[in-house]
This record gives structure tokens, sequence and C-alpha cells, in this order.
């Protein structure tokens, strides 16, 4: 008998365990101390993935950032993000107005770790790929070809949101390496939302861009992204222009402001996550993970046209090469003759005409991005004394990342304070224009910048109208 009352409790026990178990998680006690075990053997179980996979490991979400904060802000936002800029009007006009700046609402970690948001926002595609492109083909002065894809809507027959009767239009530049990342299409579809006309820009062999002449685009050379802008220029040339960059996509957008200076078409533009001083980054560590990413997609670049460039370069010591500086080194200073790794970066730094730049730029960065080099590098002497540069600085965010904590909210931070921003500034160049620019010098610089594109634009329309300057071709791509 006592046998049997032993097989019957033994029997119940699972079930009494699940009761009394179910019954102890009701208390709020209990299930705060179950979260944070949970959350710490998941910290620490990361943290073993990230040393095995030699990730960096420079944040704590229980202990925060180790690195110290940069001196000499001129603001500082409340509870958010750090504001590092000359105190012009302008900088106090985005303060006042632009009220995404001071909400960063970014996620903690898991959510928030650096690495997930990175691997998370260049690699994994939106669950529903909706959007739709019309692409032109642009034919450029020596021969070569660029990509402009243009957004027209989604398959679910959405299209462009409720637009002025002149809409801005926003030309987003992807990474150095190229292609359409999960990070550039949401801001896409946000853009396309807000009523945005939206382009993105596609160098020479990228992106499915036919290659016709033995050349790629350097990485701050900015030559075929001034003629793209023309072009979207004399497509829409009553339209506001405005630009983001994706990354090292910051490259060719910064160089291409700095040489154009006050000729440029641009009104405004932004870098989210960019590379600011690029032969530094090429001779940084990268860790292996995010090397061996971006090695990949520049050697199936050169793999699709090696019989091409076989005449003008040692292709196999390029597709061998264990970093990108060497592979940069290999293709651009041994493809082209009297130049060396010095002089490349002498043409092609992004900063190198800074002291040009007529244009506001909001650069965006976090203290965690593990792909760029330690935000110590940061050139803070020049947003510090440029009244056209401003920095945003993030606690957490990563690479392109800036998860929002509300998990209900499909949108990224920066692509909200991006389009915030572009908002602002054309108001404040409005209220400025119709004030008389009489508050700060940047109106009359861009009216000084106005008359001379006005002087120029009917000779570059005349040139695009009788093909003299640009051929272009039409296709439609999803």
């Amino acid at each position: 008998m006592a046998l049997f009352v032993w097989q019957i409790l033994l029997c119940l026990f699972p079930w009494l365990l699940f009761l009394l178990l179910s019954v102890v998680l009701r208390w709020p006690v209990v299930c705060s101390w179950m979260e944070v075990a949970v959350r710490a053997a998941g910290w620490r179980l990361w943290m073993t993935m990230c040393l095995i996979l030699q990730l960096p490991l420079d944040r704590n979400p229980q202990t925060g950032t180790k690195e110290a904060r940069p001196p000499g802000t001129a603001f500082k936002t409340t509870g958010g993000p750090r504001f590092i800029c000359k105190p012009t009007t302008l900088a106090r006009y985005l303060l006042r107005y632009c009220g995404s700046l001071a909400r960063s609402r970014l996620a903690s970690w898991p959510r928030g770790d650096p690495h997930l948001q990175t691997l998370c926002s260049l690699m994994c595609g939106p669950h529903e790929d909706t959007l739709q492109f019309t692409r032109d083909h642009l034919v450029l002065r020596d021969g070569g070809i660029v990509a402009l894809d243009w957004a027209v809507g989604t398959r679910l027959g959405e299209g462009g949101g409720r637009r002025s009767s002149t809409p801005p239009v926003l030309l987003l530049i992807p990474q150095y390496w190229g292609g359409m990342s999960n990070h550039l299409k949401a801001l896409c579809l946000l853009a396309l939302r807000q009523g945005f006309y939206v382009v993105v820009f596609h160098p020479r062999g990228t992106a499915g861009c036919p290659l016709t002449t033995t050349r790629l685009t350097e990485f701050g050379d900015p030559a075929d992204l001034e003629q793209a802008v023309v072009y979207v220029h004399s497509r829409h040339p009553s339209s506001a222009l405005v630009a983001v960059s994706e990354g090292s996509g910051s490259g060719i957008l910064l160089s291409y402001l700095g040489e154009k200076g006050s000729s440029s078409y641009l009104t405004a533009a932004a870098a989210i996550s960019p590379v600011l001083l690029g032969q530094v980054w090429f001779e940084a560590d990268m860790p292996p993970i995010y090397r061996w990413g971006a090695l990949f997609q520049r050697k199936q670049q050169l793999r699709r046209y090696e019989t091409s460039f076989r005449s003008i370069l040692d292709v196999d010591k390029a597709l061998s090469s264990p970093s990108l500086r060497e592979f940069e080194e290999t293709f651009f200073c041994r493809a082209y003759p009297a130049t060396d790794w010095d002089n490349y970066w002498d043409r092609n730094e992004p900063l190198r005409d800074a002291d040009e730049v007529a244009v506001p730029v909001l650069c965006i960065c976090s203290w965690d991005d593990p792909l760029l080099p330690p935000a110590s590098t940061l050139p803070l002497p020049l947003f510090q004394s440029s009244p056209y540069f401003m920095l945003l600085m993030t606690e957490r965010g990563g690479h392109c990342g800036f998860t929002v904590e509300d998990q209900q909210e499909d949108r990224n931070w920066s692509h909200m304070v991006v389009l915030d921003y572009f908002k602002v500034v054309a108001d404040f160049l409005k209220v400025e224009e119709r004030d008389g620019g009489a508050r700060g010098s940047l109106v009359g610089e861009r009216r000084a910048a106005m008359l001379r594109r006005a002087r120029l634009q009917t000779q570059n329309q005349n040139c695009v109208e009788t093909g003299e300057e640009f051929k272009w071709k039409r296709s439609y791509t999803g």
C-alpha cells in the first residue's frame, strides 16, 4: 500500500511542481529576480560568443560605456544624445524645433547591443520587401555608368505620402561596397511615406549597375556623384535637394560638399554613422567578422569583372588581400599610374576641403559603433568651429542601428531625426530669407550660392536637354 502511495505521489510530482512554480511566479519580487537572473545569464552567454567571434566588448548593460565623453560640447540635450557644434542660430533653431533630436528612446540590451543592431541593419532584410523602384542608367562623361533608383511606391499599392506642390528630393548614398541594406530600405520607405521624392545613387559596378569602363569609384571621389546631382536637379529643378549617406558612403558625399562648396545644389545633408577620416578607417583594426563581410562585398565586385581588370592590375593579389587597406591599395594605387597610398588620400580624404563646405551637415554617431575607429578619433574641432558641421552623439546605436526602445514601433531613431532635421532646416531657411538674413551668415552664404546656381542653371539644363552632358536609360527594378 505504501509503495502504491509513493508511486502516485511520484506521478503527481511534476504537476505539483508546475503548480507551485505558477503560484510563485505570480509574486512581483520573484518575477523581478527571475528577469534579472535570465538577463545576467543571457549577457554571460552573449559575452562568451563575442569573445569567440573576437567582437569588442565595450559595453555592459549594467555599467554602461567605458569611454569618456569629449569635452567642450556646445549644447547638451536633456537626457539624450550630445549635440556637438558651434553655437549658431541654426543650431539653436534645431534644438528648439527638432524634437526628435533630444528624444533618442534607444533600445537597451539585448536589442540595443551594438553588434546585434549592426548585423541586423546591414544584413537582415525586412519581413516584406515592398519597395518598388524605377531605374535610370546615367552615362557619364567618360562613358561610365551609374544607376539612380527612384522609389515609386510599394507592392501593396502604397505610394508617397501627402506631398506639397514641390516636394523635396532625398538622395540616398549606400555603403562604399554598394547595395541596398535593410537600414537604407527602411529610410526609403519612411521618407516616401512622409512625402519626399526618394532616389538612391548606385556607383559604378554596384547593385547590378553595368561596368563599361575599367574603373570603380574611389572611396572619396565625388566626380560621378556630382554629375548625378546635376541630373537629379534637372529632373526636379523647383524642389529642394537633400542627401543622406549610410556609413562609408559618407566618403563621396563629404568630398562632394567640400569640392562644390557654395555651388552645390544640395540644401542640406546628413551622414549616419559616417567615416569622417578615411585613411584612419582603412588602417584601423576592424573586428574579423566585419572585415570579412566588407572584403567579401568588394571582392565579389572584382570577381564579376576580373577579366576586364586583369590588363591593368594584379587581380589575384587583390582577391587574396586580407584587409581593406591592402585591397584598396592594390586596386587603386597600382591600377593607375603615378600614385601611392599617401597620394591616394591626398585627393580622396573626405574632409580634405571641409573649410569650403557651405551646406548644413548633420553627422549621427554612436559611442559603441563596432565598424568605426574609437570616438576619441573624431575630428571634434571641426564641429566646434565650423558653422555647417554638427555632430549628434549617442551612447548606443551600433553602426547604422539606432533601434528604438518601443518594440511596437518599427522605425529607426536616426531616420526620424534626419527627416525632421531636413524639414526644420527648410523652415529655418524660409524664416531667414523672410527676415533678410539679419540673424546670421548662413543664409547669406546660401543666397550667394543660389545666385551662382541661377547663372549656371540655364547652361546646365541646356547641356542635359541636348545630350551633351548626360545620357540615360530607364528600366524597372523591384
